[in-house]
Parts: structure tokens; sequence; C-alpha cells
């Protein structure tokens, strides 16, 4: 039997833990700059000091990227958050920036046929 009172809450209780690296992707890359080169290729400066030219046209779909997958404006629009570390288009649409770098492989995506 619980020496609970009826109608009382538990007690909860948080713990501070202190983090020993820091909440930020430490041992990953960065995109520091990009440049659109041409259509869906940009030019892409990592943090790390390394660059790479990526034809981003196959990791453009799904909803937050048809309209920046075919209308050549919204595309020039993308720009470095430097707040995540990759870049971004003004919806908020955003790519990872390990996959960009060359160390992760991209989500594959299928499209219906319904």
């Amino acid at each position: 039997m619980s020496s609970r009172r009826a109608g009382s809450e538990p007690s909860i209780r948080s713990r501070r833990v202190a983090l020993t690296h820091s909440p930020r992707r430490a041992f990953l890359v960065n995109i520091t700059n990009v440049e659109v080169v041409k259509d869906r290729t940009v030019r892409l400066h990592f943090s790390d000091g390394s660059k790479r030219v990526v034809d981003l046209s196959p990791l453009l779909w799904g909803p937050a990227f048809k309209d920046i997958s075919t209308d050549d404006d919204l595309f020039g629009q993308v720009r470095v958050d430097s707040e995540i570390g990759t870049i971004s288009w003004p919806n908020g649409a955003d790519l990872d920036p390990d996959v960009l770098h060359g160390d992760f492989e991209p989500a594959r995506h299928s499209r219906s046929t319904t």
C-alpha cells in the first residue's frame, strides 16, 4: 500500500547534467559559404576547409522543395544558415551538411504511383 495521499501528485525531481560536448554538431562539418554555379548546382565551402561542387537536383524532392526544384529565382535565394551550419531557403527548407559534404548517403525517396 502506498503512503501517498489520494489526490496528491508524486514528487518529480530534475537533475542538472553537465554536458561534456557541445550540443551543436561539434565533430561534423558545417557549410560556411554557398554559390550557385548553374541550374541546381552549387559550390559549397565547408568548415574543414574543403570545397565541393554539388548538383542538388537529386536532393530537391518532397513538398518543401517542390518550388525550389523548378523556380530559378527561388533556388537562387539559397543562403548559409550559420545557426544550423547548412544551406537553407526562405521557406525553411534545408539540406543535411553531412550529406552535402559526402560523408553520408542521402535518404532515398520513392515516388508514389497511386
